[in-house]
């Protein structure tokens, strides 16, 4: 079923087009992922989806009653916690269950029998609807949510004084919650630890509605995409696979595309010789030959009729960036001993050691929160550590690319800030800065105009100019689109110094470092391998697993209930006895007339349905 059609829209800003003519159908349950380049209109694409942009041509239609969630979506609720805000999402449920509370109350006054029958009927509809749409499972899914998100830390938090970097994380446990029809998300990882990506791609899986999401997380996509859109040059083409298959057929597409342009061309050129040589001919004649003339006129109408094709673009203008090492570093380039961090009463690392040495390709991985970035800094010398020494070797010439970075410029121009770090006339910056991507007029514009993707490709052609033999990076995937990334995957394996990284990007990772440093409860363990081998060993490190780590712990409740043996099928078994013993007290109380039995039964039906409620929750855990 198609859930929403896009017929012929045309977007533009500032009189520069996105897209034109652009028509697609999207079907009910799909997974989808939107990838293109940097400014092809994906998130432009989105908005229009989402109902927050009008379209300057063409015309959306949305199935009738649709429910769309979109990650910006997210209302500012100045009074509210974290823990209020998510439970937003139920709002329909929540007035359900204050009408049941209200109900409860009425029903243990004292009235005319008659009156009890009619709100019991009214109770027992409401709470029919409200056990069909998941109303006692309202607090389970927000334990998953925001246990799978790690935001079970701001849960008593205002909203208003969550950073812009937790609003996103909120805001998508918000999204996910509301269990849309069409969930839009747009880069929803890039504020995720490796822990909460995980975690996110094995919910989105199991969604039951259509998704359309934009990411450059290609095991991401993989995990949890089974159609992929691809915008270029204003148009949009579908392939039914994931991304790893999307590579392998768009390659498999050009050359077929390819080699009928060829063929055509051939065929062109031949038409159009035998048509000069026609010509030719019929003019050599004496008299002229009219019909030599004729088959050379209606050879030409042919050759007007075909519809011929676009020589395809089999290369794509992408950044021109290498990096080179002048001068070499000592062997020991970083060295960490017994280095603790503390910020007030909060530790965040005790007795860290780490080595870094020349040409090694190091990561630190970790969640959210533990430190991470602040390891850095310490190496960096921009914080100093409470214990321990941190030592940074002979000759080493540092580049440090922040995910934060050019946060604190203004409104400078992009080639003043990159002629600032790199001393050439403003000539030579340019011709520098079109192999980023910055053509023309481009490099006038504002810094605090710039995409995140663009500010990260403006600091990658600063550090290709700067003397170093160590680069220091900071989530250097963040915001650059998937063609930009294996550029730059490209050039680190090229470098030849020495990389020191922070990243949550699982291919990005595997790809180019052999040596891992796992940031956890404030200890690192070190392992000799990329991030699926660290994986694989770091259960015999703690005494939990990855998985278990990523998933909700067991929840506590207040009531505990004896269950014999904790597994699916004696529980279920339980909750199927306590819904039969519910609905035969309901019988009974619509048959009885006597107050004080009608009390007593409301009394054990109201001791009934708690214990279900609580058999609920103890089946989520097993589940």
């Amino acid at each position: 079923m198609i859930i929403c059609s896009v017929n012929h829209i045309a977007k533009s800003f500032g009189g520069n087009m996105i897209f034109k003519d652009l028509s697609v159908e999207i079907q009910d349950g799909s997974r989808m992922g939107l990838v293109g380049r940097n400014g092809s209109g994906k998130t432009t694409l989105l908005k229009l989806l989402a109902n927050l942009e009008t379209v300057d041509e063409g015309v959306i239609h949305w199935k009738k009653g649709l429910k769309i969630g979109y990650l910006a979506q997210i209302p500012d609720f100045q009074d509210l916690n974290v823990k209020e805000f998510l439970k937003t999402a139920f709002d329909q449920l929540t007035k359900t269950e204050a009408k049941l509370k209200q109900l409860e109350l009425e029903m243990g006054q004292e009235m005319a029998p008659e009156k009890i029958q009619q709100l019991i009927e009214q109770y027992g509809k409401l709470q029919d609807e409200f056990i069909l749409n998941g109303g006692y499972e309202m607090d389970a899914q927000m334990d998953r949510v925001a246990n799978g998100l790690k935001i079970t830390d701001l849960l008593e938090k205002p909203f208003y004084l969550l950073s812009g970097g937790e609003k996103t994380k909120v805001g998508l446990g918000l999204s996910l919650l509301k269990n849309p029809d069409l969930l839009l998300l747009d880069e929803p990882t890039n504020h995720l630890d490796l822990m909460a990506i995980e975690w996110l791609g094995s919910f989105l899986k199991e969604y039951k509605g259509t998704i359309i999401l934009i990411s450059h997380d290609r095991y991401f996509l993989d995990e949890v995409v089974n159609k992929v859109f691809e915008m270029e040059d204003g148009e949009i083409d579908l392939y039914h696979t994931n991304f790893s298959n999307y590579v392998k057929e768009k390659e498999e597409r050009l050359l077929r595309e390819f080699q009928e342009y060829q063929e055509q061309q051939k065929k062109i050129k031949k038409m159009k010789e035998a048509i000069k040589r026609l010509r030719d001919w019929a003019n050599r004649s004496n008299p002229p030959s009219a019909a030599l003339h004729k088959r050379a006129t209606n050879m030409q109408r042919a050759l007007d009729r075909i519809d011929k094709l676009d020589r395809p673009k089999m290369e794509v203008k992408k950044m021109g960036i290498e990096f080179e090492a002048n001068d070499r570093s000592g062997k020991d380039v970083i060295i960490l001993e017994n280095v603790s961090k503390s910020f007030g009463s909060r530790t965040l690392f005790n007795h860290v050691n780490m080595l870094v040495q020349y040409k090694d390709r190091t990561a630190i991985v970790g969640e959210n929160g533990t430190g991470k970035s602040t390891l850095l800094k310490m190496i960096l010398r921009d914080l100093e550590a409470d214990k321990g020494m941190v030592k940074v070797g002979s000759n080493v010439k540092a580049g440090y690319l922040s995910q934060h970075v050019f946060a604190d410029i203004g409104d400078e121009p992009l080639i003043d800030v990159f002629r600032s770090e790199v001393n050439v006339n403003e000539g030579e910056a340019r011709h520098v800065l079109a192999r980023f991507l910055f053509y023309g007029p481009a490099v006038f514009r504002k810094v605090n105009q710039l995409s995140g993707g663009e500010r990260m490709r403006l600091r990658l052609a600063q550090l290709m100019y700067q003397d170093i033999n160590l680069l220091i990076l900071d989530e250097p995937t963040n915001h650059l689109d998937i063609d930009s990334c294996e550029v730059l995957e490209e050039a680190l394996e090229q470098f030849n110094g020495t990389i020191l990284a922070v990243s949550h990007d699982r291919y990005f990772l595997n790809k180019l470092f052999n040596k891992i440093y796992w940031l956890q409860n404030g200890t690192v363990h070190f392992f000799d391998g990329n991030y699926d081998w660290a994986k694989e060993k770091l259960p015999s490190f703690f005494s939990v697993s990855v998985e278990e780590i990523a998933s909700p712990p067991v929840k506590k409740v207040k009531e505990k209930i004896e269950v014999k043996q904790q597994n699916f099928d004696v529980i279920e078994e339980m909750i199927e006895q306590i819904e039969m013993d519910i609905h035969l007290l309901q019988k009974q109380m619509e048959s009885e007339s006597d107050l004080t039995l009608l009390q007593r039964f409301y009394s054990e039906l109201e001791s009934l349905e708690k214990e279900r409620d609580l058999l609920y929750r103890q089946l989520d855990d097993v589940v």
